[in-house]
């Protein structure tokens, strides 16, 4: 197979920030292996703008550097960085001030899509915008990218949108989530909505409950100062896996458009239920001391890491969510999200249920059929079903998988998957929004989150310990326990 790359218009990506960590290990790295391809015009060009006293060659030479660290060898060729480099242009730029922004005008073309990568603080994101306006820099067709968080509640998010609707239309703003670049992510909408297999049986009548795991195997390290203000619930549930409910409970939209897309994920937002204090599960990780962590090596606690003894911030969050629609009233999502966990893996199981009635009499192998769709690592997708165990001695029953990984299904072409950010870049410079979130979806994503957030800082709730390394804390257990159901294991 054969897989068709399809440039992109010309085009002018000017990065604030453009000497950060972001551009520096995802953004400039993304836009490489897309020129590699073949996908970015020649003639386009990337800008770097910071405050950084750089000229042209030396942002040339932090971007190689750049290249050099973050892309994987193979795919780093001399001739084809070289001419990726001279596309590279830079400008330093006061953000808040004057400087800059003539040079920044001077560099624009016409003719040629406009795009704004806001690689910096949402703080300064109203400063960019009145600037780019100011000297005529942005025109009707520009497109602006911000990235996440878009605000830390209700009020701030709503107070982000503001500020960008000034001087932006909503249909130039891209709200960046890259777990929606990804191309399992993707593909369930493909599974759902191309196969008649699936659609039939996607509802309540036949789904037994839905699990979401998001877990990690680092700590929060030197992210420690931010992560203590924002915590799993902010970090991950708000955003990501919000959006990954969204794609699994979603109705079918009239057709592969952006609003239509975005029209049915804000639908499900509006019907989550409020979520009970019963059905949350908190935690941080402990500290192991000497040498009992992993590798023989000391591991700092939750506490330790940010630097705060007292902190009440959560490193681990499970829910049990509902939503309430004819679809899916009955059938909860279990949400989960952590970080010193087990294993690294992103993954969403579709668990149905059991057959009505068996015709083998009891039978302690039988198992619900489950469709898991492996975000990371080893992108793909599993079905168990149930068949006869191959041998004499009567009708008994073992689950095999029906596995699909891109790398086996796809050979050479699935284990090159292209990065999110390489995807999602992409799709600016092609005016698509679909994989991007609108700004009243992020409003309604937090109508819903911070209720949850002010009930436990009301009831002065601490976050449960749980072992580096584990599953997370004990309570989460009894999250599905109660209910006559198990987690999936989290495997290293």
């Amino acid at each position: 197979m054969v897989s068709r790359v399809i440039p992109v218009d010309p085009f002018d990506l000017v990065i604030f920030g453009g000497t950060g960590d972001l551009a520096k290990r995802k953004i400039l790295p993304g836009l490489f292996i897309r020129f590699r391809a073949g996908q970015m015009p020649e003639d386009s060009r990337i800008i770097g703008a910071a405050r950084a006293d750089l000229d042209d060659a030396g942002f040339r030479k932090m971007a190689q550097a750049a290249l050099t660290e973050f892309v994987a060898r193979d795919k780093l060729d001399a001739e084809v960085m070289g001419r990726f480099l001279q596309r590279l242009h830079y400008v330093s730029i006061d953000a808040t001030g004057e400087g800059g922004w003539t040079e920044l005008a001077g560099l624009m073309r016409p003719g040629v899509v406009r795009a704004f990568y806001f690689s910096v603080a949402p703080s300064l994101f109203g400063d960019l915008a009145e600037r780019l306006h100011a000297h005529g820099i942005a025109e009707p067709q520009s497109r602006i990218v911000v990235e996440k968080p878009f605000g830390r509640d209700l009020a701030s998010a709503e107070a982000l949108n503001a500020v960008l609707a000034a001087h932006f239309d909503e249909r130039q703003i891209y709200r960046i989530d890259h777990y929606l670049g990804k191309e399992t992510v993707q593909n369930l909408m493909a599974v759902r909505f191309a196969n008649i297999l699936f659609e039939p049986v996607w509802n309540a009548q036949y789904v037994d409950h839905v699990q979401i795991t998001v877990a990690e195997t680092v700590g929060v390290g030197g992210r420690g100062s931010y992560y203590d203000k924002s915590g799993a619930m902010r970090d991950m549930v708000q955003n990501h896996m919000m959006q990954l409910l969204c794609l699994i409970a979603m109705e079918p939209p009239y057709k592969f458009d952006p609003n239509a897309v975005r029209d049915e994920k804000l639908k499900v937002i509006r019907a989550l239920e409020p979520v009970p204090p019963e059905d949350i599960v908190r935690g941080q990780y402990r500290g192991v001391p000497g040498k009992d962590g992993r590798d023989g090596k000391a591991e700092p606690s939750y506490v330790e890491d940010v630097g705060d003894p007292q902190s009440r911030t959560e490193s681990y969050i499970a829910l049990k969510v509902r939503v309430a629609n004819w679809r899916w009233q009955g059938t909860p999502f279990y949400l989960r999200t952590g970080k010193k966990l087990r294993g690294r893996t992103s993954e969403i199981a579709i668990v149905f249920k059991e057959a009505p009635h068996s015709l083998f009499g009891e039978n302690e192998s039988w198992k619900a059929n489950v469709l898991t769709i492996r975000l990371q690592p080893n992108e793909g997708m599993n079905l168990s079903v149930m068949i006869k165990e191959p041998g004499p001695g009567g009708m008994r029953l073992t689950d095999v998988p029906l596995d699909m990984s891109f790398a086996d299904a796809l050979g050479e072409e699935g284990t090159d998957i292209p990065d999110a950010y390489e995807r999602l870049i992409m799709d600016v410079i092609r005016g698509n929004q679909t994989l991007f979130m609108r700004g009243d979806e992020v409003e309604a994503a937090w109508a819903w989150t911070d209720p949850i957030i002010k009930g436990w800082e009301e009831r002065g709730d601490r976050p449960r310990g749980y072992d580096p390394y584990s599953s997370g804390p004990e309570d989460a257990l009894m999250l599905l326990h109660r209910d006559g159901r198990r987690w999936r294991e989290i495997r290293e």
